[in-house]
Parts: structure tokens; sequence; C-alpha cells
């Protein structure tokens, strides 16, 4: 190769095409891709009902139910607790089925419709089982009070369905209103105030006015 020339294969030489590829292998992985489409970045991660009005839900597909309904939606009654499913603060109601908002994405739920503590009822029209927590003195703190009515409102509906439970002497004979049928199916919320024989005693209260109607 004659003196002062350069190879075909250098980055400064003929094959120019070969040298930018090297470049652009040397740049972080989002920027050899180059830009997103706008169409992409504009469409929402989810569409959710969220106590009967319809939110759409973008930005980071990470993000909790639970940190949406909180952040986006201002929902706040939904408590954070421990963050990993242990307490039931965050307990919510999907499509009638009770669940931790803090263990699911929000875009898993793109559809569904979700229902809170706001959405079960307001100061001034309290769900019976509201007002028989007020009654029955079913808190002391509070904080984990949203997470126990939305159990316990979905709760009701699962005995009223006829779903067997652990406690459940016979998985084929409807569940019986006992306690410790409530209490087994209560224990995935925690109260660490020790309210437990007051929050036992508003959802019997609010069973059996049910059951008189």
């Amino acid at each position: 190769m004659p003196a002062g020339t350069r190879p075909p294969w250098s980055r400064n030489g003929t094959d120019k095409g070969q040298g930018n590829r090297r470049a652009r292998a040397t740049l972080p992985w989002t920027q050899a891709r180059g830009p997103r489409s706008p169409r992409m970045a504009q469409r929402p991660a989810a569409r959710l009902t969220v106590n009967g009005q319809s939110h759409e839900i973008s930005g980071d597909p990470r993000r909790s139910l639970l940190d949406v309904l909180r952040l986006d939606l201002g929902l706040t009654g939904t408590k954070k607790g421990c963050d990993h499913g242990q307490c039931g603060a965050c307990t919510v109601i999907v499509n009638g089925r009770r669940i931790n908002s803090c263990l699911t994405l929000a875009v898993m739920h793109d559809g569904d419709e979700v229902t809170t503590i706001e959405g079960l009822g307001q100061p001034d029209a309290l769900s019976a089982l509201q007002a028989a927590f007020v009654a029955h003195d079913g808190f002391q703190c509070g904080y984990c009070t949203p997470g126990q009515i939305c159990s316990a409102t979905a709760m009701i509906e699962e005995i009223r369905a006829g779903w067997p439970s652990a406690a459940t002497a016979d998985p084929a004979d409807k569940p019986a209103i006992a306690d410790a049928e409530i209490r087994e199916r209560m224990s995935g919320n925690l109260c660490r105030c020790g309210a437990y024989d007051n929050i036992l005693a508003a959802i019997r209260d609010a069973m059996d006015a049910e059951a008189a109607q």
C-alpha cells in the first residue's frame, strides 16, 4: 500500500458507511434506534373506568395501579402501606373482585372497571358498610380503613355468590355467616391498631342489615 494512503476499511477511508455503522454501535441503544414514532409515543397505555369515570393512562407502563390511582387521578383514599401485597391497605375492587393494587400494573387493566373507597360512598352519602364502621368504631388511626371497607364489600359479594374459603366446613354448602368465616376472609387486611373486633362487628352489622331487607 503506497505511503500516505488509508486502508479502505478505515473510518476515514473510502468505506464511510462501515465507519458510520461502527460509530452508531458505540451509541447508547436508545440513541442508535433513533427517535420513537410520534404515534406510538402518544398512544394511551390503558383506558380504565374508575368509579364510573373513564380515564386514559399514559406514561411509564411499569407503574402500579396504586401509584396511578394516587398520583395521576388524585384518589388518595387508597393507601400505600407495605407496597408488597402483605397489608391490604391498597385494596381496591376490579370488575367486582378485590385485589392489592400495589401488586398489579395499571396497563394490565385496560378496559377494566375499578372501584376505590371514593366510589363506594362520600361523607354525606355513606355506604351501609361505611356507616357500620363509623357506628362500631371500626378504626383508630384510619390508615387501613379504606382497604378494609373495599375488601369487606367484595367479601360480602363472595359469600353471596357461595364462594368457599379455608374456613368453610363443606365447600359444597353455602358459606355460613360466622365470625370464623369472616375473620378468615378478611385475614389479608391488617390493622396495626388492633381494631379487629370492631371491624368484625361492623361487617356483621352490615351483613345482617342487608339480609333483613
